[in-house]
């Protein structure tokens, strides 16, 4: 059976590189220059692509968040105790994966906001994602504690992919628990199966596998879109 979806996967891969191929030469005659004729392919594949797929980056977005970012320094430079433009920055930051630069800002507003979840969980990713995990795993619980879905579950998915290679079983429970939490993350079950894998139960993962593709057959076209990436991945498990 999977020989056969193997086979079916090459068949499909085969076809649309053939279906490129003609658009390509078409282009190319239309045209006249290949490399025009490349270039014009690509714009097309990437509006289909975040049309319809959503496997390519906004490519604008990194544009108009450091434009956001540039303004908020600003603000902070003539307020510097202005703690929500402080947050905002930090969050822009973090969107940008400068984990390092946000870090200070989320502490600065957290004597402030010392009873909000989703601050301590933003300085715990801060700290999982520079490597420090003691520091992270201690703030992502406190997270937990003031609002066990903080972020729909996210400090049970971030915590448990941190510690997935130091501490495999915990990072799997932790993983569990957003999966219970959050049942229609297609992205919780990819992990959970790779974690069944390292932990060597085998026929757990082929199981969560089946499930994260189950779970995203049913999920509405807007979720689909999103849940992509993983939906594959699992199925090239």
């Amino acid at each position: 059976m999977s020989s056969y979806y193997g086979s079916i996967r090459k068949l499909k891969g085969g076809v649309i590189l053939l279906l490129k191929l003609v658009a390509f030469g078409l282009l190319w005659r239309l045209v006249g220059n290949p490399f025009l004729a490349l270039l014009i392919l690509l714009i097309i594949l990437y509006v289909l692509d975040r049309r319809y797929i959503g496997l390519t980056p906004n490519i604008f977005k990194p544009f108009q968040l450091r434009r956001r970012a540039s303004r908020l320094r600003i603000d902070l430079h003539a307020n510097p105790h202005n703690t929500s433009a402080k947050l905002e920055l930090a969050r822009n930051l973090l969107q940008r994966g400068k984990f390092q630069e946000a870090l200070p800002y989320l502490e600065q507003a957290l004597p402030v906001m010392e009873d909000s979840a989703d601050v301590h969980y933003e300085i715990g990713l801060c700290y999982l994602k520079l490597g420090n995990l003691s520091k992270g795993e201690s703030f992502m619980l406190k997270a937990i504690e003031l609002n066990p879905r903080v972020k729909y579950g996210e400090a049970y998915l971030r915590l448990g992919e941190a510690l997935a290679r130091v501490a495999p079983e915990r990072a799997a429970q932790l993983i569990e628990q957003f999966r219970d939490l959050h049942t229609s993350s297609v992205e919780a079950y990819y992990r959970l199966g790779l974690l069944y894998q390292q932990l060597g139960r085998v026929d757990d993962a082929k199981r969560t596998f089946r499930e994260a593709l189950q779970i995203y057959s049913g999920l509405p076209r807007y979720s689909r879109r999103q849940q992509r990436r993983w939906a594959l991945l699992a199925r090239f498990k």
